[in-house]
């Protein structure tokens, strides 16, 4: 064979040789462009199908069959839409597109992300609200108690627990809130203070509807918590033994110190008891 295209080529002449290579690359070219027009599908398109809002495990074997690959591009969370479900496409539905395209999605995650807690303590209740909304939290029950603080966000809450700044939680996830209410029309007794520890100070003041203000720790004390009450502003009494009056929301400020000071037995954090009615 060899010899019989050494001879066919040597005993031609030289531009017969040039024109039957010439002739050989073109059907050469030829045949590569026909190759290419299969091999790319080259005229045949399709139409993208609309899968937004459906769920990815649905939709994912009817895009395999019409030639259509599928990669998950991004995902987000929303807490009102099912996990998988598809909430963007790209293309977009009713798009005209070659077969073997890629139809990249983004979805709705299965698990709900992390996100730090924020500080709503001092917010008004409408931009605790909008705080909560932007990010993406829920607002749970809320609750008033007396503080002068009207309206202003006293204390938030997690499942039923204060949680603090910072604190992770989940996205979806419902926070509930406790409001100053404002200071009462009532007047109630000063409570006497003076002679328990702050902790026990400040339960009986918030089961009054009061609120501990400034607190003035001794350079004694090493626990604010068991320190005890040495002095208190407004006093339960005036120099004459009479009860001051407060209204509820208001605060109580306390000076602490390390030792427990006498305490005046005299004055009551209950009004006394009223005279009995005469008949008439």
């Amino acid at each position: 064979m060899k010899r019989f295209i050494h001879t066919y080529l040597t005993g031609k002449p030289l531009w017969v040789n040039i024109l039957v290579a010439l002739l050989a690359v073109f059907l050469l070219l030829v045949i590569f462009a026909m190759s290419l027009n299969a091999l790319t599908h080259h005229g045949e398109s399709l139409t993208v199908p609309s899968v937004t809002g459906k769920k990815l495990p649905d939709v994912q074997g009817l895009l395999d069959q019409k030639g259509f690959d599928v990669v998950i591009q991004d995902s987000v969370y929303y807490d009102s839409l099912p996990p998988l479900t598809i909430i963007k496409q790209v293309p977009e539905a009713d798009a005209v597109v070659k077969v073997n395209r890629t139809i990249y999605v983004t979805i709705n995650r299965v698990v709900p992300p992390d996100i730090d807690m924020p500080n709503l303590v001092g917010y008004s209740l409408r931009n605790a609200e909008m705080t909560l909304r932007n990010l993406g939290l829920r607002l749970g029950d809320t609750t008033s108690r007396p503080d002068f603080a009207k309206n202003s966000v006293l204390e938030q809450l997690f499942n039923g627990a204060a949680i603090a700044p910072g604190a992770k939680v989940k996205v979806g996830s419902t926070i509930s809130l406790v409001v100053g209410s404002g200071i009462g029309n009532e007047n109630m007794l000063v409570p006497t203070l003076v002679g328990l520890t702050y902790t026990e100070a400040r339960i009986l003041a918030e089961a009054q509807g009061l609120t501990i203000g400034s607190v003035i720790p001794s350079p004694l004390v090493r626990d604010t918590a068991s320190a005890f009450v040495v002095r208190q502003s407004p006093n339960a009494t005036d120099e004459q033994g009479r009860a001051y009056r407060i209204r509820p929301g208001q605060m109580i400020d306390v000076w602490l110190d390390a030792t427990m000071p006498v305490r005046d037995t005299t004055t009551s954090n209950t009004p006394p008891p009223e005279p009995p009615k005469q008949d008439q």
